[in-house]
């Protein structure tokens, strides 16, 4: 058995030399960038001026600030703080649909098994790109300078980011879908919209609405950090509350948006696996 397991791992190594005999730089390659990785990160720490010291009397900080938050009281605020948070989830909301809306077509030019040519898809989806790479809170400070303060910039500043995002995951939802479905309604006579509309659209949109739903979740809590900066909603109140130092109040407000999110969490989570089970069953 042993002179057999030679002889063939002899034979497999004449065969493949390439795995057995890894050259030298393969070997190391791996080390390599641990060890590089490992350096960054070290001299990140030393840029930051990041301090154990520091990070202690933070933590101290912290504790003191939490005692102060206990317990929780909204005063007399209460019916405000509840308006505010639904001001947020209308934000939330507003700019998530629109964003969806609006990225759906222009995912169909982004797609490669639906525009073929380069010249045509190559600068939707760099324009996407520049698109999504400026986060949501930048965007919200633009259109505060250009619409003012208010919830109307909110949705607008989620609306265009999300309107990157979205165009670049639909675009991929559309290129890995089945092909066969298309190829069909192509054989029984139907033209370009029919394959899109009868061969990928049923398809991609269960995934798509999956890919909302997080969103709506996840804009949630932007909404929250976009109303610090003047979009309205309960980040509003928020830093209004931490200016004045009424910690207590801080602290509710905080538990309401905890609060927020794992309900939209919770919702948004069971209607995604119901969608996906009806696409099972479909």
């Amino acid at each position: 058995m042993t002179g057999l397991q030679s002889h063939d791992r002899d034979e497999l190594k004449a065969r493949y030399p390439h795995v057995f005999d890894r050259p030298l730089s393969s070997r190391l390659a791996v080390p390599v960038v641990i060890a590089c990785a490992a350096g960054l990160f070290l001299f990140g720490l030393v840029a930051l001026e990041f301090s154990p010291a520091r990070m202690l009397a933070g933590l101290s900080q912290l504790g003191w600030f939490i005692l102060l938050m206990i317990p929780p009281d909204p005063g007399s605020s209460l019916p405000t703080y509840l308006a505010a948070m639904g001001e947020t989830l209308s934000i939330a909301l507003l700019g998530t649909t629109l964003a969806a809306v609006f990225a759906l077509p222009v995912s169909l030019l982004a797609a490669r098994n639906i525009v073929p040519s380069n010249i045509f898809r190559f600068p939707v989806r760099r324009f996407l790109d520049s698109v999504r790479g400026v986060d949501t809170l930048i965007w919200a400070l633009v259109w505060i300078n250009v619409v003012g303060l208010g919830p109307f910039a909110g949705v607008l500043a989620i609306a265009v980011s999300d309107f990157g995002s979205f165009g670049k995951l639909f675009s991929e939802a559309f290129e890995t879908a089945d092909r066969n479905q298309v190829e069909g309604i192509r054989a029984s006579g139907g033209n370009a919209l029919h394959e899109i509309r009868f061969g990928l659209l049923p398809q991609v949109l269960p995934v798509i609405a999956g890919q909302v739903l997080y969103f709506f979740e996840s804009n949630t809590r932007s909404a929250t950090i976009i109303g610090i900066v003047g979009a309205g909603g309960i980040g509003l109140q928020l830093a209004e509350q931490i200016r004045v130092l009424e910690w207590q109040k801080v602290s509710f407000l905080i538990l309401m948006i905890l609060v927020a999110v794992a309900a939209i969490d919770w919702i948004s989570g069971k209607l995604r696996f119901a969608i996906i089970g009806r696409r099972a069953v479909v």
